[in-house]
């Protein structure tokens, strides 16, 4: 098995030297000193990150072993000792350490976590081999480039620098490579915490989640994720007799169905908002043009409030995503012929709610929105848990806070709920202080192709995610 790996492994990195990425690359140079980044750092990242997205770990099915084998690689020979912890055939995390003291103080841990699976490409959709690790224009081009295989050769690039510089660590850092991130099922991170918590278990984290917004190349704010919406599918089935479609009916599954989605389609959640929200929308406000920011001040006013929410909501559909439970209809089937009328129509949604909200209430407002008692819904299995926001105050924060304004000219950081779910929700479950950082610096508009169409990140804004990263860390972790 390993020799069949090897084999694949080698025949799919082959096209990068031709594009001028060294294979090899000389290791860095790390002063016993100093933890600070290096340009050869740097390239060999650049490497790691062509690589990992090229071993295609698209999910379903994963395939996540592939990569693991790759990391562990990686790790074995910076000398790190890397444990391959399998949650289900073929698919394995990947675990390594760098100890503080003999004896380890969990509570005290910095976990560093990124995921190795990928969501599928649409190959015709793209200009560029979504597996093809292709560089054009200063951008890497790829399947995970954004999500999350920039976060994960970052992460590996960080604990070979503590490594290398034999950086006298106050607290362990564990380093963790999870699968099923992206379908949240059984081989998940809910099932290697069940199985194996002890292995990595921590009072800290740095994961995916969080976003550095950069206008015309300068960063305008950073979010780091606190909280984040639960996600939930919804399955709507409609029910009718089938039939001849010949003789047509007027209680048809697929128009009672259409006619469902149409009315949850246009139905919007109420407004609630939470500290994280608030103090999200008081920091934009301060850097916001001036007619969007008097507006995101006025979210909470009682004469102004329902308009400002309008207003927001009309101007970024994620600003709106963060201030209500949202639904969005994804999938449509029913039929097996075009001359049949089905018995059953069906649509699934897919409901993030805000913490705290539930989803029997928010299908009891659908249920009574649709009013069809041909119409039901149906909650399907491995629905997210609301976890506990992290702390605002923790020392963590602190130094994400402090490290990002210096990197980014004094650019705000703002604490951020995203409307998208990652492994922290599950980390918050076991009491870990979890930060979504994502360091590098990205346009909306790249913003836009993560889960899209010709995903990338630019060199320039990895490399500076590395050395933010590796400051954060060392500020944290590195004993003064």
């Amino acid at each position: 098995m390993l020799l069949q790996v090897t084999i694949m492994f080698f025949a799919a990195v082959a096209p990068l030297a031709a594009q001028g990425i060294p294979l090899n690359p000389a290791p860095a140079q790390a002063s016993p000193s100093s933890v600070a980044g290096t340009e050869a750092l740097f390239r060999e990242a650049l490497v790691w990150l062509a690589q990992l997205i090229q071993i295609n770990t698209t999910n379903p099915p994963g395939n996540e072993l592939a990569a693991a084998k790759y990391v562990a690689g990686i790790l074995e020979r910076e000398g790190i000792t890397p444990e391959l912890l399998e949650v289900a055939p073929g698919r394995s995390a990947v675990v390594a350490r760098l100890r503080s003291s003999a004896i380890s103080n969990p509570s005290r841990a910095l976990l560093l976590v990124a995921h190795m699976d990928v969501v599928g490409a649409e190959r015709a959709r793209w200009t560029v081999d979504p597996f093809g690790a292709v560089m054009k224009d200063g951008y890497i081009y790829g399947r995970g480039a954004l999500d999350d295989k920039s976060m994960l050769a970052a992460n590996l690039a960080t604990i070979i620098a503590l490594k290398r510089s034999s950086a006298r660590l106050n607290r362990d850092v564990i380093f963790l490579a999870t699968d099923d991130e992206e379908a949240g099922g059984d081989a998940s991170i809910r099932t290697l915490i069940a199985k194996a918590w002890d292995k990595f278990a921590a009072g800290f984290a740095l994961n995916e989640g969080g976003e550095i917004i950069s206008k015309g190349g300068k960063v305008q704010y950073v979010a780091v994720q606190a909280s984040e919406k639960v996600s939930v599918n919804v399955a709507v089935i409609a029910k009718g007799p089938s039939g001849h479609a010949s003789i047509p009916t007027k209680d048809n599954a697929v128009v009672h169905l259409a006619a469902a989605v149409a009315k949850i389609g246009a139905y919007s959640a109420p407004v609630h908002f939470n500290t994280v929200v608030r103090r999200y929308f008081e920091g934009l406000a301060a850097v916001s043009d001036d007619e969007i920011g008097k507006w995101m001040r006025s979210l909470d006013a009682t004469d102004r409030g329902e308009h400002a929410q309008r207003v927001i909501s009309d101007a970024n559909p994620q600003w709106s995503s963060m201030m209500h439970d949202s639904i969005a209809p994804t999938m449509l089937s029913a039929g097996v012929r075009a001359n049949v009328i089905p018995g059953e129509a069906r649509a699934m949604l897919n409901i993030r709610l805000l913490p705290g909200d539930t989803i029997d209430v928010l299908l009891g407002a659908l249920t009574k929105l649709v009013n069809d008692p041909q119409v039901r819904f149906e909650v399907q299995p491995n629905a997210g848990l609301a976890a506990p926001t992290s702390s605002l105050e923790s020392d963590l924060y602190a130094v994400i806070t402090k490290v990002a304004s210096q990197e980014f000219g004094g650019a705000p950081v703002l604490p951020y709920q995203s409307p998208w779910a990652t492994d922290s929700s599950q980390l918050r479950l076991h009491n870990v202080q979890a930060y979504g950082l994502w360091p590098f610096p990205v346009t909306d508009e790249d913003m836009a192709r993560m889960h899209g169409d010709d995903e990338r990140l630019s060199v320039a804004s990895f490399n500076k995610g590395i050395e933010v990263l590796l400051r954060i860390v060392s500020d944290f972790a590195v004993a003064k």
